[in-house]
């Protein structure tokens, strides 16, 4: 296969980490744009120099048989539909997480997927990380001895990021499903892939988007955003998840909290040592039977230069020569389970069984 010809479905903010990385790969041919956004559409295809534009999924993926791959980067209410479609166009797809808005839309996406013999990878991107890798290192040499407990919080104070993400009708829930996503993932590839037994949650809409607030310059807001827009979604979210192997974790994730400032935090207790990720990694053990903190000399926090681009670059090593996909759809399967599960322990308000 010589260079593969890409399209990207939904020209929105995080649709530039996709496009800059595919564009760094020389394996790559950045082909098309899709978005009905027109004014977002022509101000995007300009910015990359990009000249066969759509504001019609299905028309675009009819004229151009072409294609070979499509990132699907639109809101959540869309990442099935386009999905399905560009697979049963004969297209290899990244698509955004959440990889749904419900399980049931993400089995019918890994179902299309299977039936086109085509690649769907769920973009998991903090499994590309720095700090996941070396965690991982440590993992699998036994560093940490059985991890059986791990916390994650992601949590802003005045974060809600407007546009479409504040309306339940498209993004299908608040930073459960935007934030939390990202952190329900990470802890669980890190502690291998374990499947969820049971699940206990709670939501809250008390402080919503903070629209009163004065002095404020608004942080984290989507290309879509304005003053008027619908936020009838959570603005707080906690859960505790229970696994096959025992272990268990517990989430938070905010749009809007009255904390001291915006906090994004992975904790990881096993028997031989524990973990804190915040942002750099610090590890907690024995050393000659003292209590001993160990910092590593290498940088450990996150790092965003590089991070999509490992993602990108994987899904284009996927669909080139095979490779083994690192977040494959059945992972985001679980995710949605998990998701669905949160919510519905959250409406009713007990436990729910996987």
């Amino acid at each position: 296969m010589n260079k593969i010809k890409v399209a990207v479905i939904g020209t929105g903010s995080i649709s530039n980490e996709h496009i800059q990385a595919y564009l760094k790969n020389p394996n790559v041919e950045l082909y098309a744009f899709c978005d009905i956004n027109e004014e977002q559409l022509a101000m995007m295809a300009e910015k990359y120099g990009v000249t066969r534009t759509y504001t019609d999924k299905d028309v675009m993926l009819k004229e151009l048989p072409e294609l070979d791959a499509v990132s699907v980067c639109t809101w959540n209410s869309e990442h099935a539909p386009c999905t399905i479609a560009a697979l049963n166009a004969g297209c290899h797809v990244i698509c955004e997480k959440p990889m749904a808005t419900c399980a049931a839309e993400a089995e019918a996406m890994k179902a299309a997927a299977e039936k086109n013999g085509k690649l769907l990878m769920i973009g998991f991107v903090r499994r590309y990380g720095n700090d996941c890798s070396i965690l991982q290192d440590y993992i699998g040499n036994g560093y940490f001895g059985d991890i059986y407990y791990a916390k994650a919080t992601y949590l802003r104070r005045n974060g809600a990021p407007g546009g479409w993400f504040g309306d339940k009708s498209r993004s299908a829930g608040g930073p459960l499903i935007d934030l939390g996503v990202h952190v329900i993932d990470l802890t669980r590839y890190l502690l291998g892939n374990p499947k969820p037994v049971s699940v206990y949650g709670a939501t809250f809409y008390k402080l919503a988007n903070r629209p009163g607030l004065k002095g404020v310059v608004k942080g984290h807001r989507s290309a879509g955003a304005t003053d008027n827009d619908i936020f009838d979604v959570e603005d707080l979210a906690t859960a505790m998840i229970r696994y096959d192997n025992g272990s268990v974790v517990s989430i938070e994730a905010a749009f809007s909290l009255n904390l001291k400032q915006d906090e994004g935090k992975i904790q990881l207790f096993g028997t031989k040592a524990g973990a804190l990720l915040d942002p750099e990694l610090e590890m907690y053990t024995n050393l000659n039977d003292y209590m001993a903190n160990v910092q590593l000399t290498t940088p450990t926090a996150l790092s965003f230069d590089g991070l999509f681009a490992n993602e990108i670059n994987h899904f284009v090593d996927c669909v080139m020569n095979g490779t083994p996909c690192k977040s494959p759809a059945e992972d985001g399967i679980t995710l949605m389970k998990i998701l669905d599960a949160i919510y519905e322990s959250a409406k009713t308000g007990h436990e729910v069984t996987l």
